[in-house]
């Protein structure tokens, strides 16, 4: 069964819970870790949504789609290529991306995200779904500029992770094959992106097992699975918008 869970700031609390049609059904504990539900729902209209995990750690994938390595004359790789965001870049749904104060200009990324449920660490493909709680949107946001600039150390840190730039939400959904999903991101109400996820090169089963023999996953820790060719620059006062059926829209503004 499909569930999908949120965060939400109300009357001065934040809460979690799960979406039923417009309205929040209020859970108690950890979302995580048997969570128990309450006798209390909310209005979906009435609450400012939060991201629905806070991750300790974001692992995010280069070069993990065939039609984007292939549009760039890159060769698949052996292994998964990734590196880590920081919670500077976190951002609620609905919220704003700030442009930094130079002038390169800004690239929407939308990407399927997957969120860990329970500790997880050298495990095996065949059991690594097992591990995963859910899945979410993401706008993995870079700034246009030269990783390369200096060639004793690619600048991945420099271009991605200033303030704003890991928009993520608006809910958690469960029980949904990943290899079935979608991708599309729109600016502007045009769309830019519309992808299969099943173009992966690693799985996320291939994902979750991989990257657990390098570094123990935690609950709400996220693997941004990559993107496919048409990711652009963001003009300012834009809206951008990542949809994934099954999740839903992750909308923000930029300026």
């Amino acid at each position: 069964m499909v569930e999908r869970w949120l965060r939400f700031h109300h009357a001065d609390t934040i809460g979690f819970g799960t979406l039923e049609g417009q309205k929040i059904r209020v859970y108690s504990g950890d979302m995580f870790d048997k969570p128990e539900p309450t006798h209390f729902t909310v209005m979906l209209n009435e609450v400012k949504l939060l991201m629905p995990a806070v991750p300790g750690k974001v692992l995010a994938l280069w070069n993990n789609f065939r039609s984007l390595g292939q549009s760039l004359g890159m060769a698949a790789p052996a292994k998964p290529h990734y590196l880590l965001k920081m919670p500077q870049s976190y951002l609620n749904p609905n919220e704003t991306i700030r442009k930094p104060s130079c002038g390169s200009p800004v690239v929407f990324d939308g990407e399927l995200g997957v969120v860990i449920g329970r500790v997880c660490k050298d495990v095996s493909e065949s059991e690594a779904l097992d591990y995963v709680f859910g899945y979410t949107c993401v706008n993995d946001i870079t700034l246009l500029g030269d990783t390369a600039e200096e060639t004793s150390f690619a600048q991945w840190a420099r271009i991605k992770e200033s303030s704003t730039f890991f928009p993520l939400g608006p809910v958690i959904a469960t029980g949904l094959d990943p290899a079935m999903l979608v991708v599309r991101s729109m600016l502007n109400g045009q769309s830019r992106q519309d992808y299969p996820v099943n173009d992966m090169i690693f799985s996320v089963g291939q994902l979750v097992s991989l990257l657990s023999r390098d570094v123990a996953l935690n609950p709400g820790d996220i693997i941004l699975c990559g993107t496919a060719a048409g990711a652009g620059a963001m003009p300012p006062n834009s809206l951008i918008e990542i949809e994934i059926d099954g999740i839903g829209k992750l909308s923000n503004r930029f300026n």
